[in-house]
């Protein structure tokens, strides 16, 4: 059974300097990026999967690019960061786990095949590249048992990159929920995990896919980079 899933696109994606959102730039080979995701989907998990789109700035190029989805709006796209899409997100859904992803990442379809496992038996994680450390990434730590403990971009002696690319299992999802509720406006969606491992337990495994190439794609050489490694 294919899991709930989500795309984060509602913000404007200022930094690449493009006209429409930033999900749908076009790749080397034809595609957006938010076409190679829905592959990748379906190639996990078959063309039936059901994919909820969080949109916001001129969402009505991402509704007619991709009819056969369901959307969430985020009024606020212009105010608000990642956490309150997510939140929107999650709210909308119906019982059970939910895979997400930043609709701006570029990546390995072997990296939701690997992830069928964890969802299949309902276990939270957070993708991970263990290859490379950057300041202006969302980095990790983990605890003891080998579960996620730190998730933010400030976190000091990082073991690797969070991918953008998670699952909340149907036993986390309403602290999730209730976490997402309480950060600021600004906050990516992981302070509301961090928040969530920290204050209610919640078990976070890092997915590691150090392997396999997967680039989120925020300025024009990251689009480079992405269509190198794919090419």
């Amino acid at each position: 059974m294919s899991p709930q899933i989500v795309i984060l696109a509602a913000g404007m994606g200022s930094r690449l300097g493009r006209s429409l959102p930033k999900p749908l730039t076009e790749l080397s080979d034809g595609r957006t990026i938010m076409q190679q995701q829905f592959d990748n989907i379906r190639a996990a998990f078959g063309a039936k999967a059901k994919v909820t789109i969080v949109v916001g700035y001129k969402m009505e190029y991402i509704v007619e690019a991709f009819p056969q989805a369901s959307f969430v709006y985020n009024e606020a796209y212009d105010q608000t960061n990642t956490s309150k899409s997510l939140l929107r997100a999650l709210k909308a859904t119906r019982d059970g786990g939910v895979l997400w992803m930043n609709g701006d990442v570029v990546f390995d379809p072997t990296a939701l095949m690997r992830a069928a496992e964890l969802i299949e038996t309902d276990r939270s994680f957070v993708s991970v590249n263990t290859a490379k450390v950057s300041d202006e990434e969302v980095k990790y730590t983990v605890d003891a048992e080998g579960f996620i403990q730190e998730l933010s971009k400030t976190v000091v002696g990082g073991l690797g990159e969070a991918v953008g690319i998670n699952y909340v299992a149907s036993g986390d999802k309403a602290a999730l929920v209730h976490h997402l509720g309480k950060v600021g406006n600004q906050d990516y969606f992981e302070r509301g995990l961090e928040l969530a491992i920290q204050t209610e337990g919640m078990r976070v495994e890092p997915m590691d896919i150090s392997d396999l190439y997967a680039v989120e794609i925020d300025f024009a050489e990251d689009l480079e980079r992405a269509n190198h490694l794919f090419a």
